[in-house]
């Protein structure tokens, strides 16, 4: 997630080398320790993770305890052979001939023509914690563009929206109800939500980083609100200019107003896996903002990787320790894209339970700490990898991408979605021939 409010002082941040945020950010060094889990020993890429950040790499450990199907291949097919030609592959070199049956990977034998039950096994293993249906929030209309460098008329942004909305999105946020001075992008909350807030069969919920953005959004029609914190102390008292636990206080306000209104609130976690200040953040700081936002009455929670660092093991163990103060139907993942890092890390989401995704049209968005950051995971992206698992969105991608070439031609650039432009190429391709 890009900067919630970007606006205060993010100057002041100090400046990171990208070589510097490199070596920060890898796996070995975001690996959290027992201790910063909370919860004892923890497995991440299969390894036993001590509280040293160093790895038991123990293979008979690593197969019997994380994956406990390496083994029953093992017993499946050893011994099993065919003739025909084959490969033979030790750990350090491969040969190939006619003289054996069989061909071994790792040191157990395979047998390459697997049955069909094997392989629906291996589907299952992989494939059956997968939700069938997943609620995709589009944030490209405040998150995506509050980050442009040039102010999006209040026509255009109304006409996103409405675009997104006949694409089948059923949760589309807004705009931001944050002072102008810090967020001229988003000058224009009030016109815009005039605009939309009679729009049908969309949820249409706005940003309010503290009661007066409360307010104002509910004078402008609101019917659902969101609030921000951060897992970084420097983060938040750079961004917001006040601690966690102030921003806390300053939100428990705000939930309290709205459930006198009736007005659902979605709480958001920035920096849920690294900080451009911090660098890597403990997964139990995580959990304790996201604990607190949930008891205070926001009905999902959503967790940000608001640089991007993120990786699937570094994913897992926020999740975990998330997971385990806070119901898994109640979090929503929102990750960038900037180390090309978001598919992979929504995978491995999903597969742990998740099924709220956070996504921009046209990858639209980026973090001002990240030079290089390419924005949020486009929501063309994550609709066709959803759509290849199976996974319900009831979205339309061909729409989805309309939408995606109306604000991408606006703003004179090209789309961020690898599937947009794939699509763009192939049909330039076809109509050549």
């Amino acid at each position: 997630m890009s900067s919630l409010e970007e606006p205060l002082g993010f100057d002041k941040l100090p400046s990171m080398s990208t070589i510097d945020r490199i070596q920060r950010f890898s796996s070995g060094a975001c690996r959290p320790s027992a201790e910063d889990m909370g919860m004892g020993n923890c497995w991440i890429e299969g390894r036993i993770c001590r509280s040293s950040n160093s790895c038991n790499e123990d293979e008979g450990d690593y197969a019997r305890e994380t994956f406990p199907w390496r083994r029953h291949a093992r017993d499946k097919f050893h011994g099993d052979s065919f003739n025909q030609r084959t490969l033979s592959i030790g750990r350090s070199n491969m040969t190939f001939g006619k003289a054996g049956d069989s061909f071994y990977f790792s040191d157990h034998q395979y047998n390459p023509i697997c049955n069909d039950k094997y392989k629906r096994d291996m589907t299952n293993k992989f494939l059956s914690g997968i939700p069938k249906v997943v609620k995709i929030v589009e944030v490209g209309p405040r998150d995506g563009l509050q980050n442009e460098k040039d102010i999006v008329s209040a026509a255009v942004k109304v006409e996103l929206i409405n675009r997104l909305a006949c694409s089948g999105l059923p949760v589309i946020e807004a705009t931001s109800f944050v002072s102008p001075k810090w967020v001229p992008q988003l000058a224009d909350a009030k016109d815009v939500m005039n605009a939309v807030r009679n729009m049908q069969g969309v949820r249409l919920p706005v940003l309010t980083p503290n009661l007066k953005g409360f307010e104002a959004a509910v004078a402008a029609g609101a019917r659902e609100v969101a609030v921000f914190a951060s897992a970084s102390e420097s983060f938040s008292k750079s961004n917001i200019n006040c601690s966690v636990e102030e921003s806390l206080d300053r939100y428990h306000a705000i939930t309290r107003a709205a459930k006198e209104l009736s007005i659902p609130v979605r709480g958001y976690v920035s920096c849920a896996v690294g900080c451009p200040v911090e660098g890597p953040i403990p997964p139990s700081k995580v959990a304790y903002v996201a604990k607190k936002l949930y008891h205070m009455g926001c009905f999902e929670i959503s967790l940000g990787d608001t640089i991007g660092v993120g990786t699937p093991g570094t994913v897992v163990p926020m999740l975990e320790a998330v997971m385990a103060v806070v119901p898994t139907e109640k979090l929503a993942v929102h990750f960038h894209d900037t180390y090309g890092q978001s598919l992979s890390n929504i995978l491995v989401s999903l597969q742990m339970g998740i099924s709220t995704v956070d996504s921009s049209i046209a990858g639209l968005g980026g973090c001002p700490y990240a030079k290089g950051a390419s924005g949020n995971v486009a929501t063309e992206d994550v609709v066709y990898m959803l759509s290849g698992l199976g996974v319900k969105t009831n979205v339309d991608l061909g729409k989805l991408m309309l939408a995606g070439d109306f604000i991408s031609k606006h703003l004179g650039r090209p789309s961020g979605s690898k599937t947009a432009i794939a699509f763009n190429q192939a049909t330039a391709d076809a109509s050549k021939i």
